[in-house]
């Protein structure tokens, strides 16, 4: 793999690589690149270069990781790239980056495991997530770069799927928190919305004043905000099932008109809430829960306390799916199936009275 030096009038020294490929149709093409400091660092380009190319599973775990993001990039969005990322540069390339992907063993997997397991660093949760990164890697090298098997599968998996208990608060803890933050806006009418609704932080700072409908008493759901690398990032929601419009109660559509009647000059495409980001939220949240006195949840758990306050309130899973904006009633039953009280002896109790119930001085039977 020859490469080139290059000289300029004024004496500076650089290197370039010049060579031939075959392109996905098969064409042969050449590829120049300039501009390199050194010999090593134009060879080093030239080799992942063709090493792409190849789909070969010969190819370095860095290399691997290159081609595997930048797929992964057309197809995700941008802060799902870019939580993955940070897992895979922080968790994962450092213990696998120069290894051929082909010399990656279910015992080198099972060495970095314990690594991590043996820190006491991570939840259960994060752990399964950090593996399942690792795996969806390597089953994307077995799938386009001819990787005989995925070893991160053989290994076995770490950590543990996140626990179905969700913390949430009952309508007379929300009521007592809401006494402490009345007046405190724009907390007050942010924390109502998000106990009456149900709604993701995202979906809650993405609200325009063209996405509430007071006349109808409707909220529509369909885009999220997300703080990524220092920028506002306005995107669709998390599925397609979370976009949905949602049926308020009066007393929160005169709130949030309220609210937005507040804000001079807003206008219908920009957002209720942009001067408050989720940090601020999650702060006031803790703050006004200690002056409250109450158990301290998360934000997201405001999300859970409106499923809870739903359940309690005999909603079905479906009512409660659809206004939430799950994808499948799996994820609703999933999350909140522990939640619904135990109905078999209501059921039992209520078929004895319709089988034993007399019908013109006789029993009647089903």
């Amino acid at each position: 793999m020859p490469v080139y030096k290059k000289t300029t009038k004024a004496g500076k020294v650089s290197w370039y690589a010049i060579f031939y490929y075959r392109d996905w149709n098969g064409q042969r093409r050449q590829k120049k690149r300039e501009g390199f400091s050194t010999q090593r660092e134009a060879k080093a380009y030239e080799r992942d270069f063709l090493e792409r190319r190849a789909a070969t599973p010969s190819m370095t775990f860095a290399t691997l990781v290159d081609i595997y993001l930048e797929d992964y990039r057309h197809r995700n969005r941008a802060t799902t790239c870019n939580v993955t990322e940070n897992i895979i540069n922080t968790h994962i390339l450092p213990a696998f980056k120069d290894l051929p992907i082909n010399e990656i063993t279910p015992a080198t997997v099972r060495s970095w495991q314990n690594s991590l397991l043996s820190s006491g660093e991570y939840s259960e949760a994060y752990l399964k997530r950090v593996h399942v990164s690792l795996s969806s890697l390597l089953n994307f090298a077995v799938r386009y770069y001819n990787l005989p098997s995925n070893p991160a599968r053989l290994a076995g998996s770490m950590g543990k799927d996140k626990p179905h208990e969700v913390s949430f608060w009952t309508l007379e803890q929300f009521r007592a928190f809401q006494e402490a933050i009345e007046g405190a806006e724009p907390y007050h009418t942010i924390f109502t919305t998000l106990f009456y609704t149900g709604l993701r932080i995202g979906e809650l700072l993405a609200l325009t004043p063209g996405d509430i409908d007071t006349q109808a008493g409707t909220l529509a759901v369909t885009k999220t905000y997300k703080k990524l690398n220092g920028a506002d990032v306005i995107q669709p929601p998390k599925t397609e099932k979370s976009r949905r419009v949602i049926v308020l109660p009066p007393f929160l559509v005169d709130t949030l008109q309220q609210y937005i009647s507040t804000l001079y000059g807003i206008k219908d495409n920009q957002r209720i809430f942009e001067a408050v980001g989720t940090s601020a939220i999650g702060n006031n949240l803790r703050r006004y829960t200690a002056a409250a006195g109450l158990p301290l949840i998360r934000v997201h758990d405001l999300r859970h306390s409106h499923a809870s306050l739903l359940i309690e309130q005999g909603f079905s899973p479906i009512a409660i799916r659809d206004r939430l904006g799950h994808e499948d009633i799996q994820t609703t039953l999933n999350t909140y199936g522990h939640l619904y009280p135990n109905k078999q002896e209501e059921i039992a109790s209520r078929l004895e009275e319709l089988g034993t119930q007399k019908e013109g001085g006789s029993i009647a039977r089903p």
